[in-house]
């Protein structure tokens, strides 16, 4: 049966009604020394959480004492002593998670402002500006969006009918290499299929998708101004008409 989240908290942190059950039956069995310092050294893993200023990494103190009775079996004691150090795993990773995004959005938001200070306030050229930022970012993020608001007084809600309408405008994630595969009439009927099947099966994703590793984003278009050399598909701007299957690996084998 799945463990139930109580309400009880020990200095900010959740425990479980197991836990709960388990500190209950040493405070009633233990000594009043005793109590106090298998609690604390329970709890102790929070206690350096929320040291001010402390890098160090965090260790489980080993053992919560070793004159205690019957009634609290070892097999329980080293189950808590497990399931804290899962807790502080968990916690250490999502700290790092939240540094690390800390520091892309501020990189992100300076190349951002950067762009946006050649404008100098300058509204009418909000669509400029966003073809700058989406070449540099490769999408536009919201925090993106709301600093170029702010930089260039235009109302938010307008920015997105423009980032919504145009589609060189992205508002999720790109790949940092773009590939587009051409399915307009003249390349339908000179196997624009069968390239597009080709070429998602060496991508391993599929049209309107961008790879885990965020190398490539694939894309179809209904036209490329260059029916003659259909079917088409144009890797980074770099057009390529009907590549076989290992010229197709190596053109993508050379973006990487």
């Amino acid at each position: 049966m799945a463990k139930r989240k109580t309400k009880t908290n020990f200095i900010g942190i959740k425990v479980t009604a197991e836990q709960v059950a388990l500190l209950s039956r040493l405070q009633k069995t233990l000594d009043l020394h005793t109590k106090t310092e298998v609690i604390l050294r329970a709890l102790s893993l929070a206690d350096r959480l929320y040291s001010a200023g402390s890098s160090a990494s965090l260790e489980v103190p080993s053992g919560l004492g070793n004159n205690l009775p019957d009634i609290v079996s070892r097999s329980e004691l080293a189950k808590f002593e497990a399931e804290a150090r899962q807790y502080v795993n968990t916690v250490e990773q999502a700290k790092n998670k939240s540094r690390e995004v800390i520091r892309e959005v501020t990189q992100e938001l300076s190349k951002t402002d950067e762009i946006l200070t050649r404008y100098q306030g300058d509204g009418s050229a909000l669509i400029q500006a966003l073809l700058e930022l989406q070449r540099e970012n490769r999408w536009l993020s919201e925090d993106t969006l709301k600093w170029v608001g702010r930089k260039l007084g235009v109302p938010l809600t307008q920015i997105y009918h423009v980032a919504t309408f145009y589609k060189a405008f992205s508002l999720v994630p790109r790949g940092r290499h773009s590939v587009s595969v051409c399915l307009g009439t003249a390349c339908q009927v000179r196997g624009a299929p069968r390239l597009l099947d080709k070429v998602m099966d060496t991508l391993g994703i599929r049209a309107g998708e961008t790879s885990r590793d965020m190398q490539f984003s694939l894309d179809t278009v209904n036209c490329l101004g260059c029916c003659a050399l259909g079917p088409v598909m144009v890797v980074d701007g770099e057009y390529h008409s009907n590549p076989s299957t290992e010229e197709l690996k190596k053109i993508i084998a050379a973006c990487a």
